[in-house]
């Protein structure tokens, strides 16, 4: 059997910056599972940047207005306490980041360069052309590599193992052989990203991006925190939901509707196309609901025009953008208005993370950190550039967590965790052999619908109900599917299999949380309940699982300094 002090799920940046901080203690045996290759982890897609107040462009800035920003961008929902520690300690993670090697863009005077983004008092966000994520990545990679981190790529994680609270240690395929391996751990760092994949075409994320970690904690108790604030971005491109950077607007691209007005003019006469994320999602919406976008149904869009950045400064700071729309839309933004739509984009919510300075959870031996978890810095709604940000931030305290966690516990049941894979072992030879039953791509196009017509930017009460229906419909038809692919070895229909399941339980726990939510607030967007009501619910919501059954409650949420008031661009 294969044991390790600490076991990171999951290699973005997140994951990575957890197993850095865990290996600098030499006595320590760390791994990182990845079901893909490290550096094609999602954190590679997050292209406009990275907040924290550096004052290289604004001296006024400071950590203090970005913990204001990010508290009224949250709606109020954000923990102030863990917001304060996050804003107050992020500009010395850009001087790690920038230690380690990451190629940040650079102002006249040699030091980062720091972009507006939506939401921001400042320019803040930190930035690498339109690739941060991805040099983030790779500068994290190699640092891992020089500390000997071992790695596991093309493993998956199947389900986590916990006896009475505590853990045990995980089961995981190795892809490439099909074989499945009981692992043991003192610790375990969860850092598989978000799980936008429960709207399926229509989401920003990449195709691996189904929850997989967030369902083996639900699974094993420990709660999902507000799963219902589910971010949209404003500009994913129509066809695909392919996302196109923040960025964009930051540098001053318009948003055009058909009658070629610059509709946010109505929405955000302060900001236009800088308001929040949620906000501007919304008011796209509206102008195609109202009939003034093109085309219509799900293929319907509004325009977001660059030309007159001129070509020149669109080939310096959004190269790959122009890129993606060409490939993807078939249109330079140099000559022509590109067609987009609001796409899902980001998670607020995931697994309940009860200390921010650990990123521990309610399951003695597991850590949480990035979009998986929620510690809940982004609350209702998530600023732009604040993702990258937390990936990093959380991933080296969960990290460091995880370390001290490894050095007091000791190995739990080896029975327990063998127990575990003999199970999915059988699950496995029985799939395989399985030749009739519910079709699995019609299980994922009718939670993906349900979900995006029905719990999607504007939501109400018949609706999502309808929508919780039809999941619980679907839960039922999942027990018996089948796969179709018998082979062992990269038997990718077998883990898209679980994928699903995974998913399925996500998008449950989401349409109930948004149901109960008798409000409005942030990126969750009550047509019967318009106003935010915080005489009821400036909580978290948790939600636990325990076999079939779902339960409901609430946490206040942590104030420290900033009372709630009306959010107002």
């Amino acid at each position: 059997m294969l044991t390790y002090d600490v076991i990171v799920v999951g290699a973005g940046g997140a994951g990575m910056n957890a197993a850095l901080s865990a290996s600098k203690d030499n006595n320590l045996k760390v791994a990182v599972l990845s079901k893909i290759y490290p550096t094609r982890s999602h954190t590679g897609a997050a292209q406009g940047g990275i907040n924290a107040a550096m004052g290289n462009r604004d001296d006024t800035d400071s950590t203090e207005k970005h913990f204001r920003d990010t508290v009224k961008g949250s709606d109020f929902l954000a923990d102030q306490d863990a917001v304060e520690f996050f804003t107050s300690n992020m500009p010395s993670i850009i001087n790690e980041l920038d230690y380690y090697g990451v190629p940040f863009s650079r102002d006249h005077n040699g030091k980062v360069a720091q972009r507006p983004f939506g939401g921001a008092s400042s320019p803040r966000t930190c930035y690498s052309a339109d690739k941060t994520g991805h040099v983030i990545l790779h500068a994290l990679y190699e640092q891992c590599l020089k500390n000997n981190v071992e790695f596991l790529d093309e493993w998956y994680m199947l389900s986590l193992v916990v006896e009475e609270g505590k853990l045990n240690g995980l089961v995981a395929m190795d892809m490439r052989s099909g074989e499945i391996h009981p692992m043991q751990a003192k610790s375990v760092v969860i850092a598989t990203g978000g799980f936008g994949r429960v709207y399926w075409n229509r989401t920003t994320n990449a195709l691996n991006m189904t929850g997989d970690g967030t369902a083996a904690c639900f699974d094993v108790g420990i709660p999902l925190k507000d799963p219902e604030f589910v971010q949209y971005h404003p500009t994913g491109l129509a066809s695909t939901g392919v996302l196109l950077s923040e960025a964009c607007r930051g540098e001053g691209g318009y948003l055009i509707n058909k009658d070629g007005e610059r509709f946010m003019q109505r929405y955000a006469p302060e900001k236009m196309e800088l308001g929040p994320r949620d906000l501007v999602s919304r008011s796209i919406e509206t102008e195609i609901r109202e009939g003034r976008g093109f085309g219509e149904g799900m293929g319907a869009y509004v325009l977001m025009d660059l030309r007159h950045l001129g070509k020149e400064r669109i080939m310096e700071r959004l190269p790959q953008v122009r890129e993606l729309a060409l490939e993807f839309e078939g249109v330079d933004l140099v000559t022509t208005p590109v067609p987009i739509r609001p796409s899902c984009h980001y998670t607020m919510g995931g697994i309940h993370v009860v200390d921010p300075q650990t990123c521990s959870t309610p399951v003695e031996g597991i850590h949480a950190a990035g979009e998986c978890s929620c510690v809940s810095i982004h609350g209702a709604n998530r600023l732009g550039g604040n993702s990258v940000a937390d990936v990093v931030f959380f991933g080296k305290y969960a990290g460091l967590g995880a370390k001290e966690t490894a050095k007091k516990r000791t190995l739990g049941s080896a029975k327990k965790v063998q127990d575990e894979a003999d199970k999915w072992q059988k699950k496995f030879d029985q799939m395989r052999q399985k030749k009739t039953g519910h079709n699995l791509f019609e299980i994922r196009t009718k939670m993906a619908a349900a979900m995006w017509n029905n719990v999607g930017i504007f939501r109400k009460e018949e609706d999502m109900v309808q929508a919780l229906d039809t999941i619980n419909q679907l839960l039922e038809d999942y027990k018996d599917t089948y796969i179709g692919d018998p082979s062992i070895r990269y038997n990718s229909a077998f883990i898209n299999y679980v994928e699903i399941g995974n998913l399925l339980k996500l998008a449950k726990a989401i349409a109930m949380g948004a149901i109960a939510r008798k409000e409005s607030r942030g990126s969750h967007s009550r047509v019967d309940y318009p106003t935010r009501n915080d005489a009821e619910f400036l909580q978290h919501t948790l939600i636990y699982k325990n076999g079939e059954e779902y339960k409901l409650e609430y946490l206040p949420v942590r104030i420290t300094k900033y009372q709630p008031e009306e959010r107002k661009y």
